[in-house]
């Protein structure tokens, strides 16, 4: 009994000192993680001037409702609707045969009064004669003179009604006074037509499309802005100021026009301006109708910082971004933002040129923390931030002003 004790507690003792060896129970050690590491860039410098964006409208330049001009029944179409005319393109067609039968009757009344005047003329010239031999009483000379000037008379009256019935029977051919769309025939071939009055019947209706333009409205505020930067010489007078403007389904403004008429009042009950731009449409694309995004300089140009818009952060009220010093120390700078210029936020304060500003691994990084910097560069998609005509406007309005 005494010996199983003993053998029991030598297995013990040897047990537990293979366990002492075994490497899994080590104490583990500690490992320091090695920084982040982060893409760092300096903020794009460049030159831009302030816009201000409103909501637009194009209407045409002109627009025609095509009416009879005389009545009659209509005989032919000669288009198809909702094609482009050309000003002269016939139109429509109103039975011509009573109207050349006006004119006939008017020619044949024409000749009778040649007639009846060259008939006159003879008489008094005979009468003329007697009168010198005293073989003609004077107030028989009298009325040769007046036949002769009735004559006359009638033959300018026969030769209006001539040129009325002339123009009555071109009237019968409608031709297009303008280019541009033409809308649906209202009236089918066959229907009697009105004509010649004001309540005429509306044939069909032709839009011009190419200059068209773009009506917007401005509010107060930005009507003063403009104001005031004429009163201080920041934009020139007396020149055609430019526009950018987008459809529905485009981004940014590709295409432009230029002002060519600012109402003379604000609309007191919604204290906004109406304002109208010429653009031209060669392609005719634009349509009267479609709301369009308008975009006009609101400033003088100025220099200023770009960062990409994803990496502002918002803190509550304010935005921040983060930036690394001389010793790789992430530290966040209070920002104030302005619009953005190709998908970069302007920076109005919080940053200068030389700020090395983290644009990519924000999201492994915290205030105070070290990290391992990339420098990178950040690049315009183009580099003509303020477009060639308001640049070439402006600077050339600087050099001149005094």
């Amino acid at each position: 009994m005494l010996v199983n004790y003993k053998t029991k507690f030598i297995l013990f003792v040897i047990f537990g000192l293979a366990l002492s060896f075994v490497p899994g129970c080590e104490k583990p050690k500690t490992v320091s993680q090695p920084p982040p590491t982060v893409t760092v860039a300096r903020p794009i410098s460049t030159e831009t001037i302030d816009w201000n964006e409103f909501t637009g409208r194009l209407e045409a330049t002109n627009v025609v409702n095509v009416r009879a001009r005389v009545s009659g029944y209509l005989e032919s179409i000669h288009f198809k609707e909702g094609n482009i005319v050309k000003q002269g393109d016939l139109l429509f067609v109103i039975d011509p045969r009573p109207y050349t039968a006006e004119l006939e009757r008017a020619q044949g009344q024409l000749a009778t009064a040649e007639a009846t005047q060259k008939l006159a003329g003879i008489e008094l010239d005979r009468a003329r004669t007697l009168l010198k031999q005293q073989a003609y009483s004077q107030e028989t000379y009298d009325q040769r003179v007046a036949a002769e000037l009735q004559a006359h008379g009638n033959v300018d009256a026969a030769k209006a009604t001539v040129t009325s019935a002339q123009l009555n029977l071109e009237f019968t051919q409608i031709k297009a006074p303008i280019n541009g769309r033409i809308g649906r025939v209202n009236v089918t071939q066959g229907n009697l037509i009105d004509g010649g009055s004001s309540q005429s019947t509306l044939l069909t209706t032709i839009m011009s499309l190419d200059p068209i333009y773009c009506y917007f409205t401005v509010d107060e505020r930005a009507h003063l802005r403009w104001v005031r930067m004429l009163q201080e010489g920041k934009i020139p007078r007396g020149v055609k100021f430019p526009i950018w403007f987008g459809l529905a389904d485009e981004t940014g403004f590709p295409h432009h026009g230029s002002i060519d008429f600012v109402d003379n009042q604000l609309d007191p009950n919604t204290a906004t301006l109406n304002i109208r731009a010429l653009v031209p449409n060669p392609d005719l694309t634009f349509m009267p109708g479609l709301f369009v995004r308008v975009r006009v300089p609101a400033s003088a140009i100025f220099r200023v910082l770009l960062v990409p818009d994803e990496i502002i952060e918002s803190d509550q009220a304010q935005k921040i971004v983060y930036v690394i010093n001389g010793e790789h120390i992430v530290a966040a700078r209070n920002i104030k933002i302005g619009s953005l210029v190709q998908g970069f936020r302007i920076i109005k304060e919080g940053l200068s040129p030389e700020d090395n500003v983290i644009i990519n691994g924000i999201q492994r990084v915290r205030p105070g923390q070290r990290v391992n910097p990339q420098e990178s560069k950040i690049e315009l998609k183009s580099k003509e931030v303020i477009p060639k005509e308001v640049r070439e406007l402006l600077e050339n309005h600087e050099a001149q002003s005094p």
